[in-house]
């Protein structure tokens, strides 16, 4: 799936918002992703990650893991296609944790799957889960890098989408400097 396929299909989805955004990383921006509009869309989410599980086909993977919540379909999806198990860490106090029964074994080769990353911090989070539990991280699937490839892992990371957009620190935001309303969308809002 081309760059500009993956662009049309969030434009005709909605799913790319234009204002004044406070995203997760703390950072601001003129766009945001949300891709929970996206993939309300069953066979549009099917699509979507079926083009993103391909870029993995050749790696051996036995689970695919994501962080709760944005990446949960992502990961559903992704694992579906590659034939895998999917599970995915909770969030308490701001930390990821295995809850629900899920495990990872020594050494299972794990797949980490996520729907947008700005900074990647989400994403290091759930490295870092993957490798307390004895797991071994083979990649980071993630259907927009926002940060252009800037967002660096120990792993290899693909997405189906890099851009460069906007982001600004709060205190050098021009949004903030005319005075435009911030909104907080994604798993926040």
């Amino acid at each position: 799936m081309k760059k500009e396929e993956v662009l049309k299909i969030f434009e005709d989805s909605g799913a790319l918002l234009n204002g004044h955004f406070k995203l997760r990383s703390g950072l601001h921006s003129n766009q945001f992703f949300q891709a929970a509009i996206l993939l309300q869309w069953p066979e549009v989410a099917t699509t979507v990650c079926e083009a993103l599980a391909r870029k993995f086909k050749d790696i051996e993977v036995e689970t695919v893991i994501s962080p709760a919540v944005g990446g949960l379909i992502v990961g559903q999806e992704v694992a579906k296609a590659l034939g895998t198990k999917a599970i995915f860490a909770d969030k308490v106090n701001d930390e990821l944790v295995l809850k629900r029964g899920f495990s990872i074994k020594k050494g299972e080769k794990v797949l980490i799957a996520e729907d947008v990353i700005t900074r990647g911090g989400r994403v290091q989070q759930t490295i870092d889960l993957v490798k307390e539990h004895g797991g071994e991280v083979v990649g980071v699937a993630v259907i927009v890098d926002r940060s252009a490839g800037n967002a660096k892992f120990d792993v290899e990371h693909k997405s189906l989408l890099e851009l460069n957009l906007a982001t600004y620190e709060p205190a050098e935001c021009p949004l903030c400097a005319e005075g435009k309303e911030i909104e907080q969308p994604g798993s926040k809002s």
